[in-house]
């Protein structure tokens, strides 16, 4: 029997809190637009960043606003 969307999201994300805002972040571009990274017809954002998750085309990097500045010599 395949798996729900939310049962492979679940399976894949396993509480971790990283890949968790990874998928989150990536959810939020395809929103505002950006192209997605693997070829689909699929057109809901949460499952073109899942697939773009599991195939291993994005990372989190850390936003710059928010982050602490820089230590000073």
């Amino acid at each position: 029997m395949e798996l729900t969307l939310p049962q492979r999201l679940q399976q894949s994300v396993q509480g971790s809190f990283h890949k968790t805002a990874l998928l989150q972040k990536r959810v939020r571009e395809l929103i505002r637009g950006a192209s997605p990274l693997v070829e689909t017809r699929e057109t809901n954002p949460i499952k073109v960043a899942f697939l773009e998750m599991e195939r291993g085309l994005i990372e989190l990097i850390p936003d710059e606003e928010g982050q602490a500045p820089p230590p000073q010599e």
